[in-house]
């Protein structure tokens, strides 16, 4: 026993003193190289000072590295977290400078600008000499995740046998690409669980398959902030879109907006009685919502409650950019990512690729912010609830969703972002085995992405345009584009700490006979202000006699839900179909192109009370499964047609099947359900339900 500890510690020693000589020998060459960087005196010194002296600052360096950075990153946690990520590079030449300053030689200087390219080449050589000397030995990478968890276990009291239940959300991953990913070889992680060569038959002779993967549909509104309201805590009731506007309160919804997002949650458990799936010792990490969590990072519902101490919203960064080594990765990662992105986009422009959109200004930080920071931080932290033992965490990594919106669903810069995506599963399998519990892992989606141009770009105008149009209104000769509703803005702004789009925190249209329409991927919702309820067909005729022809007709348009004196509701569609809602049907009408389940999504929208006067959705081609976004998106959800609506659940084989053979979950209130089944299949304790939910549950 003492002789293996004695073996471990050499190893240990060994790859501290390799990693001590390269750093050393890359301040040699640095020095060398940057004119404004020196090691020796102005007289000179020799050879052998030199390297002493190149030791000694690399030795000090490193040192400050471990021992000061995490106090750094604690302190500057005050500073909004955006801020944080770009301030990396200055805090670690702040460090180097200091590093020279205590060197025992006496020698070494260099200038402000020029300590900070020496300290980030430095942290970044060492922390990949570092990671390839762990690699190469599997020993000590299970020894420090053993560390880990020893350590955190002694922080929190001890944890149940019982199996826990880790969550990821790979957003805006549809069931079709995950298939076509693991078919490709992209997704080596998934593949190996699901056993598969092709996404589907098991590899002969291989080892037998962990997971099963069952395709879901979501509502009609086909977006995170109603999947996910309703897969943590049970509700979609009365969220028809991604945003939408409420006459009752004269204020613009939007789910990715912190107010937006806190009232949402509230509604839900005040509508379910249900605390949220994560009310008993769970984590939510990376979310629009908290499902009831009593730890909670980068939550979204949380980031307008900038005064309360309660808000911890922020406080996964800490887990993440105390690390130096990972904190220079990351910020080296988030420039090599702006860069690609630029790239990218320019090529598809000078290629003149179609279809396309705009993706300068701001779009490529926000794309960096999405891919690196955000993946990062929120699988650190998922990794930390898995090493301290919790019962149930869900984490939601935005990468897909964001890319594939500018570049297409099976766009190769999507692509890349798959195999990311399937590395970080990866590393949180290999963290799982050594947690104090064990763990089920399930991945899932919150919907898919349909491909296709936008409106404005195949018809010269909006759906604003149109509306306009159809009312007799004047039409501005240049359409304002729509912002992109994409979560990874909303996680910016709530980084920067300013999550609130609007002044106070609401949207408050004026009053006007003039229309709102609002757009949520390819769903479009036109509400007209200064009626107090729900406008009727014949209110809308009598006041716009062209208006619901003129979108109905319009070969862009896929299908209008209007509500009626005569039948309740009623679903228009060209050369002047008209189904009342209680008599739809998927196989014929208007819904026909729209697949399974769109009837019942439909009727349900309907019976909202915060339904728009007139919902708009686009067209769609099965044949291609394109749909023309309302957005300025190549890559859409928020309505019906397509692969949005198929999303997909990857589950252990030791929980129960999400459904029956033949059957397919329908809407993320069946998402919950089976999550809250699993728990118990896994003897988890689980919030207790209130008296009607449960009576209604169990009707």
């Amino acid at each position: 026993m003492r002789k293996v500890r004695w073996r471990r510690f050499a190893s240990q020693a060994g790859r501290s003193i390799a990693v001590w000589a390269v750093s050393t020998t890359t301040m040699l060459v640095l020095a060398g190289l940057l004119p404004d960087f020196q090691l020796q005196s102005a007289d000179g010194d020799s050879a052998t000072r030199i390297a002493v002296t190149a030791a000694c600052g690399a030795g000090a360096f490193g040192v400050l590295s471990a021992v000061v950075w995490p106090l750094l990153v604690r302190l500057l946690l005050l500073v909004p977290a955006f801020v944080l990520g770009l301030l990396v590079f200055f805090l670690n030449g702040s460090l180097l400078l200091l590093a020279l300053h205590i060197n025992p030689s006496g020698r070494g200087e260099a200038a402000p600008e020029t300590a900070v390219i020496v300290a980030a080449v430095m942290s970044a050589v060492a922390s990949a000499t570092g990671a390839a000397l762990a690699v190469r030995d599997d020993e000590a990478y299970r020894r420090r995740l053993h560390r880990l968890a020893t350590r955190t276990r002694r922080a929190h009291p001890p944890c149940p046998a019982a199996p826990g239940l880790v969550c990821v959300q790979l957003d805006g991953v549809g069931h079709d690409v995950l298939t076509d990913a693991v078919r490709r070889g992209l997704m080596p992680t998934v593949a190996r669980w699901l056993a598969a060569a092709d996404g589907a038959r098991p590899v002969a002779g291989g080892p037998p398959p962990t997971h099963r993967l069952t395709p879901w549909r979501t509502d009609w509104s086909s977006q995170t902030g109603a999947s996910q309201l309703g897969i943590l805590h049970g509700s979609t009731f009365d969220v028809p879109a991604f945003r939408w506007y409420e006459k009752d309160r004269g204020e613009v919804m939007v789910c990715n907006r912190p107010t937006s997002a806190a009232e949402l949650q509230r509604r839900a458990m005040a509508h379910t009685g249900d605390a949220g799936l994560l009310a008993v010792d769970g984590a939510s990490r990376g979310n629009l919502f908290s499902g009831g969590a009593g730890e909670q990072a980068l939550v979204l519902s949380i980031a307008a409650r900038r005064r309360d101490r309660g808000n911890r919203s922020r406080a996964g960064y800490f887990a993440y950019f105390c690390d130096p080594a990972n904190a220079v990765r990351t910020a080296l990662s988030f420039v090599a990512e702006v860069t690609r992105e630029i790239g990218q986009s320019t090529r598809a422009r000078v290629r003149r690729q179609r279809p396309r959109v705009g993706r300068g200004g701001l779009y490529p930080f926000v794309r960096a912010f999405a891919t690196v920071v955000e993946r990062d931080v929120v699988v650190a932290a998922v990794m930390g609830d898995m090493l301290a033992g919790r019962t149930a965490v869900y984490a939601d990594l935005v990468a897909y969703d964001e890319v594939a919106h500018h570049s297409g669903p099976r766009s190769r810069d999507a692509e890349k972002v798959l195999e990311r995506l399937d590395r970080s599963l990866a590393l949180l399998e290999r963290v799982a085995e050594h947690a104090p519990r064990p763990y089920r892992i399930v991945v899932l989606s919150d919907h898919g992405q349909s491909p296709g141009e936008t409106f404005r770009a195949r018809y010269g105008l909006t759906l604003g345009d149109l509306v306009r149009a159809g009312c007799g209104l004047p039409v501005p000769r240049r359409a304002e584009r729509t912002h992109s509703g994409a979560e990874a803005r909303a996680a910016v702004r709530a980084a920067l700490r300013r999550p609130v789009e609007e002044k106070g925190g609401h949207h408050r249209p004026a009053r006007t006979s003039e229309p709102i329409v609002l757009a949520s991927g390819n769903l479009g919702l036109v509400s007209f202000p200064d009626v107090p309820h729900r406008m009727t067909k014949e209110e809308l005729d009598a006041r716009h006699p062209g208006l619901l022809t003129t979108l109905a007709n319009h070969p862009g348009i896929g299908f209008l839900l209007v509500r009626s004196e005569r039948h309740g509701g009623v679903v228009l569609g060209a050369h002047g179909a008209e189904v009342p809602v209680a008599e739809l049907a998927d196989e014929a009408g208007p819904l026909a192109r729209f697949g399974p389940g769109a009837a019942d999504a439909v009727r349900r929208t309907h019976s909202f009370p915060h339904t728009a006067d007139i919902m708009v959705n686009s067209a769609h081609d099965p044949a291609d499964g394109e749909v023309l976004a309302f957005e300025e998106q190549i890559g859409s959800h928020g309505g019906l047609g397509g692969a949005q609506s198929r999303p997909f659940l990857l589950s252990p084989l030791d929980l129960s099947a999400p459904a029956g053979d033949g059957q397919t979950p329908a809407g993320a209130e069946h998402v919950h359900r089976v999550l809250r089944r699993w728990l118990a299949e896994l003897d988890v304790p689980q919030a207790p339900l209130a008296t009607g939910a449960r009576e209604e549950r169990a009707a």
